[in-house]
């Protein structure tokens, strides 16, 4: 399933990413907190155990997230606010990378870093912020799914239609949530309207 950010504020936040203005430090922060409000969307499924503290009125159980059962893992390297931004929520999550270069002439994209903790019987979380032709998307699910996981479920920005057919069709059992969904690829397989290339505006790696 997809499951689309429709609030006033998250359509605001987008308009921001999009703005040119928008240098790297707010243009993390945009994504940062556009990552939030997805974990709190994808969060409402995730079961819940009860955990015991010391309160001021001394030792309580009070329900929670069991955050030991989740692996947030990221597309290097416009994914990285993503990542940060969900393990600030779940502190308790273990954190996974991959590294995947599109290649120009063919559009495919290439792993060439794995560094996934044990995802066996865990739910995942893969955050990524672009999906474009769903190539990257597509291979990263692939990889996590044979690692065993209870469930993964995506946490993206923007996308294009295309791609998230592409995701969707290999993977149906995979809950995708995305902040918007744009109106498609030009030639180039770039999402249009689209925020331009998101680790080079996340970094201040333009050319």
């Amino acid at each position: 399933m997809i499951y689309e950010l429709s609030s006033p504020l998250s359509k605001t936040l987008i308009t921001h990413l999009r703005d040119e203005k928008s240098d790297a430090v707010r243009f993390r922060h945009l994504i940062s907190e556009l990552t939030k409000q997805l974990v709190y969307e994808a969060s409402k499924g995730f079961p819940v155990v009860s955990k015991k503290i010391q309160t001021w009125k001394g030792e309580n159980s009070f329900p929670a997230i069991n955050e030991k059962s989740i692996v947030v893992a990221t597309v290097l390297r416009a994914g990285m606010p993503m990542l940060e931004s969900a393990v600030e929520l779940l502190p308790g999550a273990s954190a996974g990378f991959l590294a995947m270069k599109r290649d120009e002439t063919t559009h495919k994209s290439v792993l060439y870093y794995d560094r996934l903790p044990d995802c066996k019987g865990k739910i995942v979380l893969l955050v990524d912020p672009m999906v474009a032709t769903g190539g990257s998307m597509h291979d990263a699910l692939e990889l996590i799914k044979s690692r065993e996981p209870f469930k993964i479920i995506t946490l993206n920005i923007i996308g294009s239609p295309e791609g998230l057919d592409v995701v969707q069709s290999a993977y149906p059992d995979v809950d995708m949530y995305i902040a918007q969904i744009d109106e498609g690829l030009n030639e180039d397989k770039f999402i249009v309207p689209g925020l331009g290339d998101a680790g080079d505006r996340s970094y201040n790696t333009l050319k």
